[in-house]
Parts: C-alpha cells; sequence; structure tokens
C-alpha cells in the first residue's frame, strides 16, 4: 500500500506544447518518456464500491496490467491524498480477492461483489512524465492527454498531476506554480474516476447547499478543550478551506446549468466564495501584494454578473414585470439580445483562460498548507471570540461609512454600496456560529431583505434603459415602483441601523 500524495490542474489541449517545453527546461528535470495508458474502472450495478468510498481499475501498458483500487481518502484545499493498492494481474478483469482483507467493509460481500462486476467507462491516455528533484523532494509529473469514453460518449481529458514521491508537500505547489507563470491552469477537484462514473450516467448532479453558517469550533470547545491559537488557527483554515472547496464545486455546476438564471446565481454563488476568500486572508494578515492584484483582476472579469442577474430575472422569475407591458414582445426581444451579448455561456472558459485564476487558486492552497501545517504562523492578539467581535464591527462600521443615517439613500446610492452590504452579509455568515441565534437572525434580516432590494432595483434600472433604447416610454410607471421600493428599503435601514449590535 502507498499513500499517493497529488496536486492536480487542469488545462487547455492548447497550451500542451507550451507545458512540455517548460517541464523540459526546469532544472533537475529527468524526462520519463511517454506510454499510452489504457484503463478500464469497474463497479457493480448498484456501485457498491462506490458508496464504499473506492475506485478500481485495471490498467495496461506496455502490455504489462495492473490492477488499482483507492480507498477514501482527503482533499485539503487542492491537494488529494489518498491510500492505493497496486497488484500485477493477467487478464482484464480485476480479482478483488488478491488486495488486502482488512482494506473492505466489515459487513462486504467480496464473492457477490465480484461476481456482480464490470467496466463503467475507460480513460485512455497518452502520459508523458517527468521526474524533478526540488530543495531535496523527489516528484513526478505527469501530463495526461485522452479521453473518457462511456456509453459511447466521450469527454476530453487534459491534466496535469504532480505527485509527491518523497520528500516536503509544499513542493507540489512549488513546481505547480512555475508552471502556472506561463500557461493558464486551474485546479482539478474532480478526478478521472468521478468525471468517468458522471459521464457513464452514474453520479448524480453537482449539488450544494446554500451557506448559511461555516462550521467553526464552537464557544464551548475554545473554553474547555481549545487553547486560543488553535482555535484561531482551525477558524483560518476552516474559512480558507470551505470557501475554496465550494469555489470549485460551483465551477462544475455552472459548466453543467442550462437555466440562465440558475446559472447566474451559482455565478453569485461562487464570487461570494473568492470575496469570503480575500477577506479571510485580510482579517488573519495574510493578504500581501502579491495576491491582492490577483483577487482584484479576477473580481473585475466578474462584472458582468449583476447585469445578468437583472436581466435574467427580467426573463425569469421577474418576467411579470415585463408582461404587464403592453409592448412586452419587443421588450422582451430586447432583453434577450442583451442576455446574449453577454455571452454567458462563454464567461466561465474566458475566466479559465485568465493566467491570474489558476495563478491566484495556487497562492491560497500554498497559504492553506502553510497555516495547517504551521509553516506560516499567525498573530495572536486575541482570542477567536475577540477576533470576531473586531471583524464584526469593522464590517459594521463600513457599512455605516456607505450608509449613512443622516441622509435618505435613492436607487444610485443603493447601487453603488450593493458590495459592501454583500461583505457585511459574508463577514455575518463566516462568523455567525459564535454568537447567539435570535439577536444575530433578528439583525442580520433587514440587511438581507435590502440585497433583495437592490437586486430587484436593478431590474427596474435594466427595464427603464432597454425601454428608452426601444423609445416606449415607461418612466411613470417604473417611478412609482421604484418609490414604492425604495419607501420599504429606507424604513428597513432606519430599523436595521437603530439595532443594537449582536457582538
Amino acid at each position: 500500500m502507498s499513500a499517493e500524495i497529488e496536486l492536480k490542474l487542469f488545462f487547455l489541449p492548447k497550451y500542451q506544447d507550451i507545458l512540455i517545453n517548460k517541464l523540459d527546461s526546469l532544472d533537475n528535470a529527468i524526462p520519463q518518456g511517454q506510454r499510452r495508458l489504457a484503463n478500464g474502472y469497474f463497479d457493480t450495478p448498484d456501485l457498491q464500491l462506490r458508496k464504499w468510498d473506492m475506485g478500481l481499475r485495471v490498467r495496461g501498458y506496455d502490455k504489462h496490467k495492473e490492477q488499482t483500487i483507492k480507498t477514501a481518502g482527503q482533499v485539503v484545499g487542492g491537494i488529494h491524498s489518498r491510500p492505493e493498492y497496486n497488484v500485477t494481474i493477467e487478464g482484464d478483469t480485476p480479482d478483488l480477492s488478491l488486495f488486502p482483507a482488512d482494506i473492505w467493509p466489515l459487513d462486504a460481500d467480496l464473492v457477490a461483489t465480484q461476481a456482480q462486476l464490470s467496466c463503467v467507462f475507460h480513460t485512455d491516455f497518452y502520459r508523458r512524465a517527468w521526474h524533478i528533484q526540488v530543495d531535496g523532494s523527489l516528484v513526478e509529473v505527469a501530463l495526461d492527454t485522452g479521453e473518457i469514453t462511456a456509453n459511447g460518449k466521450q469527454e476530453a481529458l487534459c491534466e496535469l498531476e504532480f505527485e509527491l514521491l518523497s520528500g516536503d508537500t509544499q513542493t507540489l505547489l512549488k513546481l505547480a506554480s512555475q508552471v502556472a507563470s506561463v500557461v493558464p491552469v486551474r485546479l482539478g477537484k474532480a478526478s478521472k474516476a468521478q468525471r468517468g462514473y458522471r459521464l457513464a450516467g452514474k453520479s448524480n448532479p453537482l449539488v450544494l447547499s446554500a451557506l448559511v453558517f461555516l462550521p467553526l469550533p464552537s464557544p464551548d470547545d475554545m473554553k474547555l478543550h481549545q487553547p486560543p491559537q488553535q482555535a484561531l488557527t482551525a477558524t483560518c483554515q476552516i474559512l480558507l478551506e470551505t470557501a475554496l472547496e465550494r469555489w470549485q464545486l460551483l465551477e462544475g455546476m455552472i459548466a453543467e446549468e442550462q437555466d440562465n438564471e440558475a446559472c447566474v446565481a451559482l455565478w453569485w454563488r461562487m464570487r461570494a466564495c473568492i470575496r469570503l476568500l480575500r477577506m479571510t486572508l485580510n482579517q488573519f494578515g495574510l493578504l500581501n501584494v502579491r495576491l491582492s492584484p490577483l483577487f482584484i483582476h479576477i473580481e473585475q472579469q466578474l462584472d458582468f454578473i449583476e447585469e445578468a442577474q437583472a436581466l435574467t430575472a427580467l426573463l425569469g422569475s421577474q418576467k411579470n414585470v415585463v408582461t404587464k407591458q403592453a409592448e412586452s414582445t419587443a421588450i422582451k426581444q430586447q432583453l434577450n439580445a442583451q442576455l446574449a451579448m453577454l455571452k454567458l455561456a462563454e464567461q466561465l472558459p474566458s475566466l479559465w483562460q485568465q493566467a491570474e485564476y489558476g495563478q491566484l487558486q495556487l497562492a491560497i492552497v500554498d497559504i492553506l498548507l502553510g497555516v495547517t501545517l504551521g509553516r506560516i504562523p499567525l498573530t495572536y492578539e486575541l482570542g477567536l471570540q475577540q477576533h470576531a467581535d473586531r471583524v464584526q464591527q469593522a464590517s459594521w462600521q463600513a457599512i455605516l461609512d456607505t450608509m449613512s443615517p443622516d441622509r435618505p439613500m435613492g436607487c444610485d446610492d443603493y447601487l453603488r454600496v450593493a458590495s459592501v452590504l454583500d461583505e457585511g452579509i459574508l463577514v455575518g455568515q463566516a462568523y455567525g456560529t459564535l454568537y447567539e441565534a435570535k439577536s444575530r437572525d433578528a439583525f442580520r434580516a433587514p440587511w438581507q431583505d435590502l440585497v433583495l432590494g437592490i437586486k430587484t432595483l436593478a431590474c427596474y434600472r435594466i427595464l427603464n434603459l432597454t425601454s428608452q433604447q426601444l423609445g416606449i416610454d415607461l418612466s411613470e410607471w417604473l417611478e412609482g415602483k421604484q418609490q414604492s421600493l425604495l419607501f420599504a428599503m429606507e424604513s428597513s435601514r432606519r430599523n436595521a441601523m437603530q439595532q443594537k449590535t449582536y457582538w
């Protein structure tokens, strides 16, 4: 048995030659040649191995056959660690009895499982490999290009894997960052097996529960079990790992989503994860001059989200606002034209071609790993509760500075402060479990209502601009709708700003 520790990156096929040249040019890089690997992945009709969190394959190369089973492991950031067992075999069908007996669940019926095994999908690809010595560590870098096939369907496979053969895990990030400096890459969360099961229709669609509050160390744990330093470090890890994990899952969900309005909602959530990462790094003194421009660049690429949200809402959940108009057909056509100009389906592939995208992901994984291993120490001026109070107060002050209680706010004002309000709500999500639920939820409710109001104001603005382009006068009707909404929002804002803070 060996414990496979690896970092996986995805890249576009057009960058293959640049990648090969870069890896050939690295110091102490020893090319290992190229071979074709033919892999069949096996399971039972009811996916018993998958239920046990195991992956079983038979790999053929150079007239050699090998069966491999990977058991449950873990992923921290983008670093995969999973035990695997390899056995040389003669045929094309795996024999479960050849694996160690102690890897199976106690109630496993291996005879029945063996009898039901069949090949679910194939991954066939060319692997070009290098062994690279870095700072006393040895890493195997494998560049895989080929396809995954299942039920007559195919999916391209372009991956770069960094596997630690010996030494320090940090070396994986160091090498990956060198690659990311010349070619756009992104973290590869989904394994070949996960992608194969999905292509074969043997996997449920990607889903992600709504983020309410993050599972931070409880106040009881802090008082009874954890010293302040440990609780603060654990909190930093949880915030970074949760946001990074959700970011990668949301990528996959956006790529699969066919409904425009649902897709934009996923974009909104993905941007929230990126903002949460930036805010967390800043709160713990980890946001440096190298990272800040990367965050700025990526968030600028997401500026389309507000317009897309308003357009898809007017064509979807808020379509009654349009259908009430006498000229609704012309307005709808124009809204669809404006949405088409945003090229929603091209936004994710375009983002993946931004070098800064992968560079930012890798930099965050590097920091997360450094904090986890104690290589990056945190400054412990305060305990976790005091740290959370200070962060909450700073967020609250930012809202007060942009929403002065001494003057009324109009549509433009609310649209201008949307990002500050979003970030304030994110802070509450991050640290909410540390506070008493009733007062916390009562304090947050009107601010969340204001976020919904701002989205509706954005819809009215888009509708007004669209009607003007068509020479349709909706100004009086829209003014009435907008003023009615602003009246309600101003009332909510005044009440919210008079509340007693819960920290």
